[in-house]
């Protein structure tokens, strides 16, 4: 997808324009930090010389000035950002699917976080954002940025100290499966010996044992476990094709995948370090692989109804 962005005249246009913008950004930006750092500097080094009424006054003026650059060019900011996601964002998923749509400000609501059964932690703090829904053939699916986190206040000599924990910072993504769900069947990695994938023996829901259902895949059952509270339903869903294209998909991924079925939905866990979809500041938008990243994330996300079948319908809805 990404050689017919770079090939479409239109959104080089929008890119030229906006790099016009982001140039400017850029410049203001750099200045502020120069002179921010500049008024650190040279305040230390003067109060260390034995002058410190003069090195704080000499050190504060190029800070407060480096502030006031920061702040006149935030609105701008905030306006090239915005028109990034609608205007570039929005064109390349125009590009890949007619029926699909980015909401910036948008994403999956706490409330369905907490549906999906992939997690057992309630979210202290919660920010979701970049909604992408849409269809590929008859499978409609959408999915959204999510970063959940709970806190833990600790008493020390001091006070009271307050942490922020991550329960998930990754995709969610969300598929309909066509098929109403008696039970919950949840898929999660088998290996949590990484420190990204810890928190899922911590905080991914879990039936216990008596609830692990045992499939006749070695792969995916090494790689996965499988718990389901309808234990035949579990294996129609997971049928050996299922199983290998979950496999597939995991392996694919840059960290390991967990999977719910609920209802009619299909939920896929992606834990991921980066946010997609951010404009670039000091990066020049007319590099041809400026939009690789965000062009490769719609495209494998985009996939995912293929990769997995879905709209190959072997149930019908009651």
């Amino acid at each position: 997808m990404s050689s017919t962005i770079n090939t479409n005249v239109a959104l080089q246009n929008v890119l030229a324009a906006m790099e016009v913008e982001r140039k400017k950004i850029a410049s203001a930006q750099t200045k502020g930090y120069i002179f921010i750092a500049t008024g650190i500097v040279l305040g230390i080094v003067v109060f260390f010389l034995g002058f410190p009424i003069i090195g704080i006054i000499s050190g504060l003026l190029p800070l407060v000035y480096g502030g006031i650059l920061l702040y006149q060019i935030n609105d701008e900011l905030q306006a090239y950002k915005n028109s990034y996601k609608h205007d570039v964002i929005g064109a390349a998923l125009k590009f890949l699917d007619q029926s699909l749509t980015i909401q910036p400000n948008i994403g999956i609501e706490v409330s369905e976080f907490m549906y999906t059964q992939l997690f057992n932690t309630e979210p202290d703090r919660y920010n979701t954002e970049d909604l992408v829904s849409g269809s590929s053939g008859q499978t409609k699916f959408y999915f959204a940025e999510v970063h959940a986190e709970y806190k833990t206040v600790t008493q020390t000599k001091n006070g009271t100290r307050t942490e922020w924990h991550d329960i998930f910072k990754g995709i969610i993504f969300a598929a309909d499966f066509n098929k109403d769900f008696n039970g919950i069947t949840i898929v999660r990695p088998k290996d949590f010996g990484s420190s990204l994938g810890a928190w899922f023996s911590k905080h991914i829901y879990s039936f216990g044992n008596k609830d692990v259902v045992q499939l006749e895949n070695p792969d995916f059952s090494k790689t996965f476990v499988t718990y389901g509270s309808d234990q035949v339903e579990a294996r129609y869903i997971l049928t050996p094709s299922m199983m290998e294209r979950i496999l597939s998909l995991n392996n694919q991924s840059k960290y390991s995948i967990s999977l719910s079925f609920v209802q009619s939905r299909m939920y896929i866990a992606f834990p991921l370090i980066r946010n997609y979809f951010e404009a670039p500041v000091f990066k020049s938008l007319l590099n041809p692989d400026a939009l690789n990243d965000d062009s490769n994330a719609i495209r494998f996300m985009y996939d995912i109804v293929q990769e997995l079948d879905l709209n190959t319908r072997i149930w019908g809805k009651r």
